[in-house]
């Protein structure tokens, strides 16, 4: 079995910093992958050691900026076989349009492939729509919230939790499934792993077309700060607890 990860390299969110507008600084903030992409990784790397002679291949999409040595080994430590990135400057800032037709593309070069895995959403935007968006566009089944994957013949066993059930589906391959955080704990690679990938195939393209987005975003602020109104309530106290329900209820 071949899988295919998408994953998006995002800002790291501690070194973001706000200016005085409220606008968002990310000129100190390096590239790390998606938390949510790191369980998607790992549930790939899982289900290849349990299917003798399965491959896990990671793609993703991006500015010039995510084409880093150090970023590219810490993909191919975590039980990745193969590394696609397509790089170009007009793959920045991408709404979720825009991505699903740019790995789409890339998936392409990428070659044949039986399951493509996407994280629950991206720690930035979490829109929680390219799994299905790139789903329509390669004209593939997809299956969202994912806690378990099983490989079966020409198919694949999907668990997925959701509020009030479990749920288990059977879907034909090749298709799209994005998993939940709670799937697989990702690794974290060692030293032997770090020095082995970096002999592992990267493979960097450009854009053969810019991608069409459907959103244009006016702005992004981060939200005034607020100061804490720090009232302490004695749980011994009588009528404590309602005081507390009014002023969460107010605070809301």
């Amino acid at each position: 079995m071949k899988t295919v990860v998408a994953l998006k390299i995002v800002p790291d969110d501690q070194d973001i910093q706000v200016s005085a507008d409220g606008s968002l600084d990310y000129s100190k903030a390096k590239g790390i992958v998606s938390a949510y992409d790191l369980n998607a990784i790992e549930a790939a790397a899982q289900l290849a050691a349990a299917n003798e002679g399965s491959t896990v291949v990671a793609m993703t999409v991006g500015p010039a900026s995510i084409d880093d040595s150090k970023l590219k080994k810490n993909v191919l430590a975590r039980g990745v076989d193969e590394l696609f990135m397509a790089v170009d400057g007009a793959y920045v800032n991408m709404d979720a349009r825009a991505t699903a037709e740019a790995l789409s593309v890339l998936v392409g070069k990428v070659g044949a492939y039986d399951l493509i895995l996407c994280g629950a959403g991206s720690a930035d935007n979490y829109s929680q729509q390219v799994d299905v968006q790139l789903a329509t566009k390669l004209g593939l089944p997809v299956v969202n919230a994912a806690t378990k994957i099983t490989a079966k013949d020409g198919a694949i066993e999907v668990e997925r939790t959701l509020e009030d059930v479990v749920e288990v589906v059977e879907v034909p391959l090749p298709a799209v499934v994005s998993v939940s955080p709670d799937i697989a704990l990702p690794r974290i690679p060692g030293m032997k792993d770090i020095l082995a990938a970096g002999k592992k195939p990267m493979h960097v393209v450009g854009a053969d077309a810019a991608p069409v987005r459907a959103l244009e975003t006016v702005s992004c602020l981060a939200p005034e700060q607020v100061d804490r109104k720090q009232e302490i309530l004695e749980v011994s106290a009588d009528g404590a607890i309602a005081q507390f329900a009014a002023a969460l209820k107010a605070s809301l």
